[in-house]
């Protein structure tokens, strides 16, 4: 049975420059590029080498503790650089493209006559396990573990943050074939969250449990759904899988091939032209963003949204799970006194000198100024406000500042990723990195417990 959620505790946060629904296709990149921070927790193993050519869809490299589970190239071409860190670690893996691309290709899966352990064996061969995570500990899904239950959010609350449904538009093939494949390798069922409004792909979709959202950011989040609908408890798992990933998974299950193809929104108030553009996954960023065009040479540019993105160059590259590229002001510069005197023109969850709360629909023109410095934690009260979960974010917060992980595990830390506590940071008086201290919080628990 379907179960509605509507959300009261949160916060909208509206800022001009929001991607216009207009598709373009990007310019070609010469590089591609895959960083392999955004695969947290792998022990990669390269495959191959500077100098070695490879199609589309070929494994790179392994995880050295899941050997099954691959990691491919976005792109046919020629390995040109394997960049390493401290200790020899890989960070990054540069693939000169071709100008005529050549696809790795597989069989097509039939799903009438799969099971659970077919289904997983080829995912993990063909680079998709990779797009399915798992709570807890917010990594790449374990293979040999069941989940409980799948969830898939396709509602949109994150600011600036692609449109689901626009992206999603005619890919209901594609989207049905990866629904049919979760659910056999899951006992229970595929939870799906759309906006709450008639038209989604979704709707029409079979084998799905299908929920409407409503209310303010963090509705969209996945943590936030999981928690209303089925929470985790110790020794449960559930998996989560984005939307956009879906397609790739539903395409390769149809055709055997790994089409890493994007939709990407190019938002931001520094963006002249802001809209959506077709690229694939890894692209110099500077392929879509020249084409819209900047205002002026002092921004940030962010890979995802402004609340849970990271800091990228020009010349830096999409990252493997971003369906979002922001651009806005870069905060360098300092009000005298501005702490002192009523502000129009920022948004706060508070009413003390700002008037954000008499015009709720107003859009406005930020700037990563964090307008204060980093202190110690102040207890206001304010955090709950803007959590939505049944759980104690401050608390929560500092029994992972103290590794304290009774605490953590008592106070819900299995059901939550740093995404979830990126409002708590944005209202933070204290300016304390919350997304940083769960990240920090769920790797000592996946070290010492997972």
């Amino acid at each position: 049975m379907s179960k509605d959620i509507r959300i009261k505790k949160g916060l909208n946060i509206n800022l001009v420059g929001a991607a216009e629904q207009t598709t373009s296709k990007a310019v070609l990149s010469n590089v591609y590029a895959l960083n392999l921070n955004d695969f947290h927790g792998i022990t990669p193993k390269l495959l191959l080498k500077e100098g070695s050519e490879v199609k589309a869809g070929e494994p790179l490299f392994y995880n050295k503790n899941i050997e099954a589970m691959k990691f491919v190239s976005p792109v046919s071409g020629e390995v040109v650089e394997v960049l390493r860190g401290a200790r020899r670690r890989i960070l990054t893996i540069k693939i000169l493209a071709d100008k005529e691309q050549v696809f790795h290709s597989s069989k097509a899966v039939d799903l009438k006559a799969a099971d659970s352990e077919t289904i997983k064996a080829s995912l993990l061969e063909s680079g998709c396990w990779a797009f399915i995570k798992q709570r807890p500990y917010d990594v790449i899904a374990n293979p040999d573990a069941t989940p409980k239950a799948i969830f898939i959010s396709g509602a949109t609350t994150a600011p600036l943050a692609a449109d689901v449904d626009y992206v999603l538009e005619g890919k209901e093939a594609e989207l049905q074939a990866a629904i049919s494949a979760l659910n056999i390798m899951t006992p229970g069922k595929v939870h799906v969250s759309i906006a709450n409004k008639s038209a989604s792909p979704f709707s029409n979709l079979e084998g799905v449990s299908l929920h409407k959202v409503s209310g303010p950011h963090p509705a969209g989040l996945v943590g936030t759904q999981i928690n209303k609908i089925d929470p985790i408890n110790k020794g449960e798992v559930v998996w989560t899988v984005s939307p956009q990933d879906l397609v790739i998974i539903g395409e390769y299950l149809l055709t055997g091939k790994f089409n890493a193809e994007r939709t990407i929104a190019l938002a931001g108030s520094s963006v002249k032209t802001p809209k959506y553009f077709t690229t694939k996954i890894g692209a110099e960023v500077a392929t879509f963003l020249y084409a819209s065009g900047v205002n002026g040479e002092n921004f940030r540019l962010i890979n995802g949204d402004v609340l849970t993105g990271s800091k990228v160059s020009p010349d830096g590259y999409l990252g493997f799970y971003n369906t979002t590229v922001t651009a806005i002001p870069e905060g360098d510069d300092y009000e005298f006194f501005g702490w002192n005197k009523p502000v129009f023109n920022k948004i706060s969850s508070t009413r003390a000198l700002t008037f954000s709360w008499l015009s709720k629909k107003k859009k406005y023109d930020l700037d990563t100024n964090t307008n204060g410095e980093h202190r110690a934690f102040v207890v206001t009260g304010k955090y709950e406000e803007v959590f939505p979960l049944d759980i104690y974010p401050l608390q929560l917060l500092k029994a992972c500042m103290v590794k304290d992980l009774d605490e953590m595990e008592q106070l819900g830390m299995y059901e939550v990723a740093p995404e979830d506590f990126a409002l708590t940071e944005f209202i933070c008086i204290s300016k304390q990195p919350h997304q940083q201290i769960i990240r920090e919080g769920l790797d000592l628990m996946y070290q010492e417990i997972g």
